[in-house]
């Protein structure tokens, strides 16, 4: 073999490895995406079953109502996403979101509202900046993440409202 050949042997080898290379990073993106969005729309649709348990208001009681069929309707979205790209998807939310469910469950009335609607600002308002990121990905979890960005909006949204609303009935 000449120095050309192998030099051009050892380019076609480079841009091989570098597009398995990436690859491999793009599988390992959309597994963090979509393993943290169902984990994500499971604590959402628990979060929403329990504000209207607990809530007093009746808006907080909607919104819980809105947040479970939502991101009950969502997740099923997510996780025909994963199934696409052969990515194992969890059961339910992850430690930190149960541990959050845990101790909103132990408040009730205005005291959960208030908290509960703070909880909803913040929470939504990092999924959204994920959400953004991952819908410019061409493929099952970009086009997720880019059909369900108008309805984490809303959530926000209404999420703002509520904590309007309490902080204005003080």
């Amino acid at each position: 073999m000449s120095p050309r050949s192998n030099r051009a042997a050892m380019v076609a080898i480079l841009v091989l490895a570098s597009g398995s290379f990436a690859f491999a990073q793009s599988k390992a993106a959309d597994q963090k995406f979509l393993t943290e969005a169902i984990e994500g729309n499971f604590a959402e649709v628990q979060m929403g079953e329990l504000a209207q348990q607990n809530g007093q208001s009746q808006e907080t009681k909607s919104y819980g109502q809105m947040l479970a069929t939502d991101h009950g309707d969502a997740n099923k979205k997510a996780m025909d996403a994963a199934k696409s790209l052969s990515i194992n998807a969890p059961t339910g939310p992850n430690a930190k979101q149960k541990a959050d469910h845990d101790k909103m469950a132990k408040m009730k009335g205005t005291a959960f509202d208030k908290m509960f609607a703070q909880h909803m600002v913040a929470d939504h308002k990092k999924d959204i900046a994920k959400y953004k990121i991952a819908a410019k990905k061409k493929d099952a979890a970009g086009e997720y993440a880019q059909n369900t960005l108008a309805t984490l909006q809303k959530h926000l949204d209404e999420a703002q409202k509520l904590t309007e609303q309490k902080t204005s009935k003080r």
